[in-house]
């Protein structure tokens, strides 16, 4: 597995990427409880801790991937890619628990912190899981990008901040055993638990956003509206733009006033310039363009969005 993976696996579904996670996930919580054992690390069993609710994210994102591609039916005619956000937000849920469970186990060791033992293997353990989820983590990201898959990307965001919390607990393990203050390792995993949900409340914010239908972010619409702006030639006007996220999908729609004696065949012919022009900017964009005549323009004629 490399960081250019994503290239030479542009070509799979995320359906499959996420299987490939569910498969990483496993072996790097293998490989931390391993580290935790040798060391009886507080730190590192926390580390371990939120090693399992990425296996449990991995699967949820699965799961979501597998319902989401299925197609639109006589029920669900936009399809069901929403169910990308529902995995994203039961990850953000789960990385909330995980947080907890690591307090019940840090806070009384505070007042008793035991001595790490026998740390270097379990510690080259561990450093060697981080790197698996390094690699990892940048090409769900990249990949999920790629795709516009919101369980890959919260997934993708998920591991690494796994890595960033792996590596604070390693440099503490380390300090705590050569400056003989072992009280570190449960301070440690106080700020794991800490930076858990921080990403937890990250993900459940983005996820319900996607839920609430947000619009698309504001670059993406400046340039939406810049190249509508230049694609319009014809009509006089163009009002209530509109976009919101649906999973992997992106809808975008908006009023088009032209002038009363256009022909129909004139004015879809504008459409047509305007879809394609859309889709430079959100490819797979569904565009929805209501045509008006002359007198329903809102702001004298001038061309608006």
């Amino acid at each position: 597995m490399s960081a250019a993976s994503p290239a030479a696996m542009s070509s799979l579904p995320p359906v499959r990427v996420a299987a490939l996670g569910v498969g990483v996930a496993l072996l790097v919580l293998g490989l931390k409880f391993v580290a935790y054992r040798l060391t009886g690390s507080v730190a590192l069993y926390s580390d371990a801790l939120e090693s399992i609710i990425n296996v449990v994210a991995s699967g949820a994102a699965l799961l979501a991937l597998w319902v989401a591609a299925r197609p639109a039916d006589a029920s669900h005619p936009y399809g069901h890619t929403k169910a990308e956000y529902l995995s994203a937000v039961a990850e953000g849920v789960l990385i909330v628990l995980a947080a907890l469970s690591i307090l019940r186990v840090a806070v009384p060791e505070l007042s008793h912190p035991r001595v790490v033992d026998a740390p270097w293997l379990g510690l080259g353990i561990n450093l060697g899981a981080s790197i698996i989820n390094l690699i990892w983590a940048s090409v769900l990201l990249r990949f999920g990008k790629a795709s516009r898959s919101p369980a890959l990307t919260a997934d993708g965001k998920h591991v690494m901040s796994d890595v960033v919390t792996s590596v604070g607990v390693l440099i503490g393990v380390v300090l705590a055993r050569f400056s003989g203050w072992h009280v570190l390792d449960p301070l440690l995993a106080l700020l794991v638990a800490v930076n858990i949900l921080w990403s937890g409340w990250g993900l459940l914010s983005s996820s319900v956003g996607g839920l609430m239908d947000a619009g698309v972010d504001p670059d993406t619409d400046t340039q939406l509206r810049r190249v509508i702006s230049e694609e319009a030639i014809g009509a006089l006007e163009i009002h209530d733009l509109r976009t919101r996220h649906s999973g992997q999908l992106t809808f975008v729609e908006f009023h088009l006033v032209v002038p009363s004696e256009m022909t129909v065949r004139d004015a879809h012919t504008i459409c047509d310039r305007l879809e394609d022009a859309i889709q430079r900017v959100i490819g797979g964009a569904h565009v929805t363009i209501h045509v008006e005549p002359q007198d329903q323009a809102k702001h004298s004629g001038v061309l608006v969005i």
